[in-house]
């Protein structure tokens, strides 16, 4: 609550986000393992990934994404009151790869990292959006940032050729009226083991058996289960989401799910039945981003003009653990001009 005793808001001032220099089309992948361009596109939609280069970090491209939010919202870093990160990938365990974005913004900002894989950002905003409406922060940066390349098998077909590095950033600001209207949350630890990184924790640690098995990389040992899961419960908590506050899905302006695969974001519009030209997805040309998908997805669309002020925006995720969120937004950040 305010001062005045009116209900406190958080609203998206502005966006920003970044993908590494280095294009790595599918054909990089088939002198590696059994696999081929037409295969990868049929399955998954995805034409080509960014891959960081070799110094550069998690923390790098969330610095940049943060940075390209606050010019587009005319914020100084310094303004921020609040820094949270949502990544599997960290620059190290420990400090939160928030610490490092908030050194390299050069501001003294609280800074923590919240880990759901790629339901990251859904918990990330979550939070972020709590903190602002509690009066504890009125000006947060949530960044979803990865550098997967650097946690993948490159002998496993299943999980290398999904995954992209890049980052993307939303800056929260207080308001009078629903910015972010609301956002609901699940998990089901009981399918944990369906997409998982087996060691580099206190159960599995670092060895050098664990290094030599590929251990500290991603594995989906149950792909079919993690597809279905993925379009279930992101059109289940989109719906819900819809029905709770009273809109119906005809009235969604833009859709941002997960961009995980193209044909499971088809399949959640079509449950939903948005209209195809709401549905944001950009996969083809930047793979699974994991929690930096939707807000980069969401970053490319509001800079090509495809949200106003006013749109109804629904952004959904799926990730391991299994984890899932939705979060329902009523746009209020004008079309920056010109692009920063």
């Amino acid at each position: 609550m305010s001062a005045s005793g009116a209900r406190r808001f958080a609203s998206i001032a502005a966006t920003g986000s970044v993908l590494p220099e280095r294009v790595v089309p599918n054909s990089y992948f088939e002198s590696l393992v059994d696999t081929s361009d037409e295969w990868i596109r049929q399955r998954t939609g995805i034409r080509e990934r960014h891959f960081a280069a070799e110094d550069e970090t998690t923390s790098d491209l969330a610095a940049t994404a943060a940075r390209r939010a606050l010019a587009a919202a005319g914020t100084a870093p310094e303004q921020v009151d609040l820094i949270v990160v949502a990544t599997l990938s960290p620059d190290t365990p420990i400090p939160a790869t928030a610490v490092h974005v908030q050194r390299k913004l050069g501001i003294g900002a609280p800074a923590f990292d919240v880990n759901a894989a790629c339901a990251g950002f859904s918990y990330a905003i979550s939070t972020g959006t709590a903190m602002v409406e509690a009066g504890s922060a009125d000006t947060v940066l949530v960044i979803g940032a990865e550098v997967l390349s650097r946690f993948l098998d490159f002998t496993d077909r299943t999980v290398c050729i999904l995954f992209g590095d890049g980052a993307g950033a939303v800056l929260l600001k207080p308001s009078d009226v629903p910015g972010v209207i609301d956002g609901v949350l699940g998990a089901d630890g009981t399918t944990s083991e369906s997409l998982f990184i087996p060691a580099g924790g206190s159960r599995m640690p670092a060895s050098m058996e664990t290094v030599a098995a590929h251990d500290h990389s991603i594995r989906m040992p149950r792909g079919r289960e993690v597809f279905h899961r993925a379009v279930t419960e992101m059109a289940a908590s989109c719906r819900e989401l819809l029905e709770k506050n009273g809109f119906r899905s005809d009235e969604v302006d833009l859709l941002v799910p997960h961009q995980a695969n193209a044909r499971i974001m088809s399949a959640v519009a079509e449950r939903l039945n948005v209209r195809p030209d709401a549905v944001v997805s950009d996969v083809e040309t930047v793979g699974n981003t994991s929690a930096a998908s939707i807000p980069l997805a969401l970053d490319r669309a509001w800079r090509a003009g495809r949200v106003a002020p006013g749109g109804l925006v629904l952004l959904t995720s799926f990730g391991a653990g299994l984890s899932w969120g939705a979060t329902l937004v009523r746009w209020t950040a004008p079309i920056p001009t010109p692009l920063p």
